[in-house]
């Protein structure tokens, strides 16, 4: 099974002068409390808890803007979410995945310390995320879900400058909403004819 590998103190996020009074110092709370569930979840290596907690190790690092560790973390948790039966959790990760990458491509965009390549790998790797996301939004077993991964990849596509294929996400995001709206259209029609047939009065 994956191993976490969690540093409890991560250095990218320590801070000894932090106050719980400043928002940092709510963030690195709410980090020691999720590396205290990352720490349970992993004497049980039971797929479902080590996916969300190594997610909300994740979030904690992505509101401390350490964008690095937050995808780190995310990877990890992705690779115990393909140990479960439904796709909901998979995918709702890759779209997180993709937009920390996605932050961090913008981030880079003001970097002197990298080079073009590097953001330019960054976006890539964000578009990839994004687009395997909208391949698996199908198996989702609730069928509102995919309209939301597909507007969430758009977004990401929007932002990393591909907008074309955003457009493309939006448009069959439209589509499923225009079609379940017909199928409800259907459904509401064809109660309203059995309705003089029932016992109730009018």
């Amino acid at each position: 099974m994956p191993s976490a590998q969690a540093d409890p103190h991560p250095p990218s996020v320590r801070d000894e002068g932090a106050s719980p009074q400043r928002p940092d110092g709510l963030a690195r709370q709410a980090l020691q409390l999720a590396m205290h569930l990352l720490d349970r979840a992993e004497l049980r290596q039971r797929p479902d808890e080590m996916s969300l907690a190594l997610t909300q190790v994740a979030r904690c690092m992505k509101a401390l803007a350490a964008l690095g560790a937050a995808e780190a973390y995310l990877r990890q948790a992705l690779r115990w979410a393909a140990m479960l039966p439904a796709a909901d959790a998979r995918v709702d990760l890759l779209c997180e995945l993709a937009e920390v990458v996605c932050s961090r491509a913008e981030a880079a965009s003001s970097d002197a310390a990298l080079d073009a390549g590097e953001r330019r790998a960054l976006r890539e790797r964000a578009r990839d995320q994004a687009f395997e996301a909208a391949t698996q939004a199908a198996q989702a077993t609730d069928p509102h879900w995919e309209v939301t991964v597909l507007l969430r990849v758009s977004d990401v596509l929007d932002r990393c400058g591909d907008h074309d294929d955003a457009a493309r996400m939006q448009c069959r995001a439209l589509a499923l909403m225009g079609r379940r709206q017909t199928r409800t259209d259907g459904d509401a029609g064809a109660e309203a004819v059995q309705a003089p047939g029932s016992g109730l009065l009018m």
